[in-house]
């Protein structure tokens, strides 16, 4: 199975198809996910008895200053995905180049940390510590995956230069400062 995945991985998917990829999953990504992380977010707060955080308006200020970044970010790691590395952030459409460019070289997962923060911010917005929690839990589910997984399947696939790019990059929060 393992070496099905990385055979898949080979396999360079035309612009067209990568961006109707993109396309299909957009939707999900922008409005089901975060419609959904409310509805059951708001569930828990009520079933918990847990009061709405934090107060207006610092809900709007922090939820906006939360998503704002994080959806930027996270689309500009798609950007890089799609046209640097050929490739998207679908498993099934991997990049076929890796990525050492911005915003890959302040951080070697910047669209998690971008959606992370992305979502965090919807919680915020929506004044629900239930779904910041389902947030969270998920953050440490998606980072052990990639940290478990995803990185061992790039060390196969990109060898030594990622054995490189990963010593010198921080794994997910970024140095903002470049080592000289």
């Amino acid at each position: 199975m393992k070496d099905k995945l990385l055979q898949q991985t080979e396999h360079e998917y035309s612009p067209k198809q990568r961006f109707i990829a993109l396309m299909f999953l957009a939707p999900i990504f922008l409005i089901a996910l975060p419609y959904g992380l409310m509805a059951l977010g708001s569930r828990i707060d009520r079933w918990m008895q847990w009061p709405p955080i934090p107060s207006e308006p610092i809900n709007l200020i922090l939820g906006w200053l939360l998503i704002l970044p994080g959806w930027l970010l996270a689309m500009w790691s798609i950007y890089a995905q799609f046209t640097l590395g050929r490739g998207t952030p679908v498993p099934l459409m991997a990049t076929q180049k890796l990525i050492i460019q911005p915003p890959f070289n302040y951080c070697r997962n910047p669209m998690s940390l971008g959606s992370i923060l992305m979502y965090l911010g919807v919680a915020v917005l929506f004044r629900s510590l239930g779904a910041a929690i389902i947030v969270l839990l998920f953050a440490g589910c998606l980072l052990t995956y990639i940290k478990r997984v995803e990185e061992r399947e790039m060390e196969t696939r990109f060898g030594q230069e990622y054995l490189e790019y990963r010593q010198n990059t921080p794994f997910l929060l970024p140095r903002l400062r470049r080592r000289s």
